[in-house]
């Protein structure tokens, strides 16, 4: 077969920015392609100096050109974008809009957004939305986390997320880590410090968050909120007001009234509660007998009370059993739905997951735009 210069772009197209999400061709990362015999030397634009995509790049670019049948010598260089060449992109990927929009919110989006809320902190709402990411992840869905716990932020250390995120022309685009897309505060600042600001402040992050970053084209995106119902949680109901609610307790009886409350306040923000999650239930012992270390009962009360609060269907989407596995690898940045699938937490989070994955609102009764033709 003779190397040449359709042939080497066909084996580009190939080749996505991992950040991004679309081919390089696409977004004019391909600085000049040369052919000699069956060589090909091929230079590439990274968005910045410290991409911290580089290798990725890099390798999937020299892979995709062994590829090609009968090439020979491959040469993959990198050079870096100009500043009119980043606004270009920027451009390209979010329009001419100067001020930037939030896609989640727009009326023609199709990302399912799931706002994970509890009544107080401890029962696990961050271990449990990590996991669930990785699990919808894994059923092939793009999938982000956006962590809306500007206070108490620990989505990056439990998704072993180290990079930073790179800003290309005032857009973010975010790290990706078990091939989840995620954001944080805690990637904007120093070493653990303490993140102390009022309201006001943390509006406008979680605005920046979902408008500035360039999330793609994403099916969910999980926001992990703090606990109770303060300014984050209002914030949220406004910024993206069609955003459901994953209420999480555990079975303790004092959880799950705190819990009902974080629940309620779909009541005055009108958004829909996708269902509770119970952890930390009962934990399997050596000998095959379960103990209920925390109580039982809590996930389905709160469920069945906010059915009758909100005159709809709560479900109880499922409990997941108190799992050593769950906590060390929430430690080590490994979610135990990765590293041990067959545990009974992950098996848990995993079904979970099978409910969120299917929506359960229909085209039904929707309008859809055909025109008729005689």
């Amino acid at each position: 077969m003779t190397v040449n210069e359709s042939t080497v772009n066909t084996a580009l197209s190939r080749v996505e920015d991992p950040e991004i999400g679309k081919p390089i061709t696409k977004l004019d990362m391909v600085k000049s392609v040369e052919v000699n015999g069956n060589d090909v030397a091929v230079e590439l634009y990274l968005t910045i100096a410290g991409c911290p995509m580089k290798n990725t790049i890099e390798n999937n670019t020299r892979a995709a050109l062994e590829d090609i049948d009968g090439v020979g010598d491959v040469t993959v260089t990198l050079d870096v974008m100009s500043d009119e060449q980043r606004k270009e992109l920027r451009r390209k990927l979010r329009g001419d809009a100067q001020d930037p929009v939030i896609p989640f919110a727009q009326p023609g989006s199709t990302t399912r957004v799931y706002a994970v809320a509890s009544g107080k902190g401890g029962v696990g709402k961050s271990s449990v939305t990590v996991n669930l990411a990785l699990a919808l992840a894994n059923k092939g869905l793009q999938v982000g986390v956006l962590d809306a716990d500007i206070y108490g932020h620990s989505i990056p250390g439990m998704l072993g997320s180290v990079q930073p995120p790179t800003v290309v022309d005032d857009m973010i685009l975010p790290p990706i880590s078990h091939g989840i897309k995620n954001i944080s505060i805690a990637q904007f600042v120093e070493g653990n410090a303490p993140v102390v600001w009022r309201g006001p402040m943390l509006h406008r992050a979680i605005q920046q968050f979902l408008g500035d970053v360039f999330w793609g084209d994403l099916d969910i995106l999980l926001m992990d909120l703090p606990p109770g119902t303060g300014d984050v949680a209002l914030s949220v109901a406004q910024l993206v007001p069609n955003a459901e609610l994953l209420i999480v307790t555990t079975p303790q009886a004092a959880a799950a009234e705190v819990a009902e409350r974080a629940g309620s306040i779909s009541q005055q923000t009108r958004q829909r509660i996708a269902g509770v999650v119970e952890n930390m239930s009962a934990m399997a012992l050596p000998d095959g007998t379960t103990m209920d270390i925390f109580g039982s009962g809590g996930g389905e009360t709160v469920a069945e009370r906010l059915s009758v609060l909100t005159g709809a269907d709560v479900p109880l989407l499922g409990q997941i059993p108190l799992d050593p596995a769950l906590r060390q690898h929430g430690d080590d940045g490994h979610p135990v739905v990765g590293s041990q699938p067959d545990s009974p937490s992950a098996q848990a989070l995993a079904g979970i997951a099978d409910k969120l994955a299917v929506r359960r609102t229909s085209i039904a009764g929707k309008p859809l735009g055909l025109g008729v033709t005689r």
